[in-house]
């Protein structure tokens, strides 16, 4: 979280003093704002290089921590909804006359 609030803390940082310099540099209203966008967005990409990756590992670590525990719980989940399934297949079977139930072959 530190990573992150840090790197877009520059990156506002960044685009403060684009708007200062394009401003002093005579560019007003919208063309002033996208200069300045594109100007930080350039300098970000080249500055923040370092700090961009350190984020980007911690968010992959705190990513593949939290799937470990999803993909747990989702194999649970199908299991008991197969489970409930396959109970579901057996009352339907039960309940059944004889002569109706498939036998053999199978439609699908």
């Amino acid at each position: 979280m530190r990573t992150g609030l840090a790197y877009t803390a520059a990156r506002i940082l960044i685009l403060v003093i684009a708007l200062v310099l394009l401003s002093l540099a005579g560019a007003r209203g919208f063309l002033l704002l996208a200069l300045a966008f594109v100007v930080s967005a350039l300098a970000s990409y080249v500055l923040l290089s370092r700090q961009r990756e350190t984020m980007a590992g911690a968010l992959n670590r705190r990513l593949s921590k939290a799937t470990g525990k999803v993909t747990a719980k989702a194999a649970e989940f199908r299991e008991r909804i197969q489970e409930g399934a396959a109970a579901e297949d057996d009352d339907a079977d039960e309940e059944q006359p004889a002569d109706l139930r498939p036998q053999g072959k199978t439609l699908r």
